[in-house]
């Protein structure tokens, strides 16, 4: 059925179906380019279905709106089908609003999406290798059921979150912090139904002095559609003095989804591992479940509402935060989120903050902009680079410090992201120019025109 496709050179190749790549893919397939999407799992949405990973954070700055487009037709969509309640406050206030989702939706929503809009979608495929001729990629080798082919086309979206193509193309590349290479913390998401969470939320409510933090927006707690929590700090280094939990970390965090009794737990730690090591990467899945299993029996004695849960899910697979970052036309820095820089190639506007794990244990750093409700925006040009010319990246792996990385690493940001990338991608492979060569001009307008908020 699908193997014509591997004689076939496609105006843009996407590869990684996470919802950087999804949004690429619809954003080149909607300005008239064929499109190939190669995705290594059985399902489109990456973290958000692939790891457990929820909600989404965040598309407002205050009460002002700032991620659209594609992004927000998603969501739109998913509230029109039940499967997520939309845009809320967040009850903790780290950003100014959450979007809960169900996995399941928005596996549905991106099928569709995607097949609506002509893309081609093959999944259960594996890019291995990427061949380059000049400065430019000529074909990827891909693995699935139908053995070792090559895909061609004439520009390549790295969506892998890895940075893989890019690297295995020759670009530079950095990985982790400077000063030892350590990038943040792995994560296994964990999923439970059946948490009585009025029992979480009135036992909140009846000590306040236990969720100071919490309780800074208090008001938000007893009508939460979606309770967020952050807590059991005592519990929590009571049993790891105790040997009974193995996890670097000094709490438990859980994000509601929406759905009644629903709960992701995002708490496991798993640090000094590398997300492009096949080993590494293979022992983090290990000891995740193992920190999971570990973490069931904690919520279950400590948390109310946790006793008659039950686990849904780990993983499936666990979630890596970043590894490799391109080294771009230009590298987004800590200083230009904190001053709101403004990039005359500006190509999308986020708020979230800096939002560093620890690479090495306990601690989880962030740093704020000075005025709430600002925000700042992401250039082009941290998504192109000076040895290849026909690649572009999007999503985590874009020329960011390792700073400014734990800012825009999320999933609306990456979403807006991807969104530049493949209209700009489209817009190469029409004009037959080298990526980092577009017309910004034209690319910011013609972003606007489709429904994203830029301003120009």
């Amino acid at each position: 059925m699908g193997k014509e496709l591997y004689g076939k050179c496609f105006d843009v190749v996407v590869v990684g179906g996470g919802v950087s790549g999804c949004t690429a893919a619809l954003a080149a397939a909607r300005n008239g380019a064929s499109v190939l999407v190669l995705e290594r799992s059985g399902c489109l949405g990456g973290s958000l279905t692939g790891c457990g990973v929820g909600p989404m954070m965040t598309f407002h700055a205050g009460d002002k709106q700032i991620i659209t487009g594609i992004m927000e037709e998603l969501v739109a969509e998913m509230v029109s089908r039940g499967c997520s309640i939309g845009h809320i406050l967040d009850n903790k206030q780290y950003t100014s609003t959450i979007t809960p989702f169900q996995a399941e939706g928005l596996k549905l929503v991106l099928d569709e999406k995607l097949i609506q809009a002509g893309c081609q979608v093959l999944l259960h495929t594996f890019t291995g290798a990427v061949t380059r001729e000049g400065s430019g990629i000529t074909g990827l080798t891909v693995c699935n059921k139908d053995g070792l082919n090559t895909v061609r086309g004439k520009i390549y979206i790295d969506a892998t979150g890895d940075g893989d193509i890019a690297a295995w193309a020759g670009a530079e590349m950095t990985k982790g912090r400077p000063e030892d290479g350590a990038a943040q913390p792995m994560t296994m998401n964990m999923k439970y139904c059946g948490v009585d969470t009025e029992a979480l939320r009135s036992y909140i409510l009846n000590n306040p002095d236990r969720f100071a933090a919490l309780m800074k927006h208090g008001e938000l707690i007893p009508a939460a559609p979606a309770l967020d929590i952050q807590g059991f700090e005592e519990e929590f280094l009571y049993e790891k003095a105790q040997g009974r939990l193995s996890i670097p970390r000094e709490n438990v965090l859980l994000f509601g989804t929406g759905r009644p009794g629903e709960y992701i737990v995002n708490t496991t730690r798993i640090v000094d591992h590398d997300g492009t090591d096949a080993a590494s990467l293979s022992d983090a899945e290990v000891l995740g479940r193992r920190q999971c299993a570990q973490l069931d029996v904690f919520l279950r004695k400590y948390v109310p509402g946790f006793e008659n849960a039950m686990v849904e899910f780990t993983g499936p697979t666990v979630g890596i935060r970043g590894s490799r970052q391109l080294v771009g036309c230009y590298t987004l820095t800590a200083q230009d989120i904190l001053s709101c820089r403004t990039f005359p190639d500006r190509v999308c506007h986020t708020a979230y903050p800096i939002d560093i794990h620890n690479p090495k244990g306990e601690g989880t750093a962030s740093t704020f902009m000075s005025t709430p409700g600002s925000y700042y925006a992401i250039p082009y040009s941290i998504m192109v680079c000076n040895e290849v010319d026909n690649l572009i990246v999007t999503g985590r792996c874009v020329s960011a410090t390792f700073e400014a990385q734990a800012a825009i690493r999320t999933t609306p940001t990456v979403g807006a992201m991807g969104q530049a990338a493949g209209t700009a991608a489209a817009m190469a492979a029409r004009e037959s120019v080298p990526a980092r060569l577009v017309d910004v001009p034209a690319l910011q307008q013609a972003l606007v025109s489709q429904g994203a908020y830029l301003e120009i």
